[in-house]
């Protein structure tokens, strides 16, 4: 389970963009970050409610990245911060515009408490033709024991670091 890999993540406040660059660091592959085109509010609790209306709205905020060439991937890792028990909606739009068919998605979240809520049934909701692994769940940014944690569940699925 290698192929060519993509990490792709969306990340409101850096914890997630740190553990795509250390999935990077250990697997390789080609790092994509997800943006939306309006960026969410810069309160924590102002983006908090957004999110929350937008994901009981099933709401796909228009993106500003797009990746290239989404069928030179067989694996993606996919990340994202786990807003109410789910992915955040700019990964959502990620998904539905994207054919990840036939490929292995392998989902990483931060959290605050949350853990992996339903993001891995989430996700396989949006891409049934897709293999969703199970998740790996970080507290905020992992301190410390993010590398480990990492580590631990790349070895998990198989993967040797490079």
């Amino acid at each position: 389970m290698r192929g060519n890999i993509l990490i792709a993540y969306y990340s409101r406040s850096g914890n997630t963009r740190k553990l795509a660059q250390l999935i990077h660091q250990k697997v390789g592959g080609t790092v994509h970050e997800i943006q939306p085109e309006i960026p969410y509010p810069a309160s924590y609790n102002a983006t908090v409610e957004q999110a929350k209306k937008e994901i009981q709205a099933g709401f796909r905020p228009p993106l500003k990245t797009k990746i290239e060439h989404i069928e030179a991937y067989d694996t993606i890792f996919l990340g994202s911060p786990n807003w109410w028990s789910t992915i955040a909606p700019p990964v959502a739009t990620f998904l539905e515009e994207n054919d990840l068919s036939g490929k292995t998605i392998i989902p990483f979240c931060t959290h605050g408490g949350g853990g992996r809520g339903r993001i891995e049934r989430d996700i396989a909701k949006l891409c049934p033709q897709s293999a969703v692994m199970p998740a790996l769940a970080i507290y905020g940014s992992g301190g410390k024991d993010a590398e480990a944690q990492v580590s631990a569940w790349l070895k998990s699925m198989g993967f040797t670091e490079k």
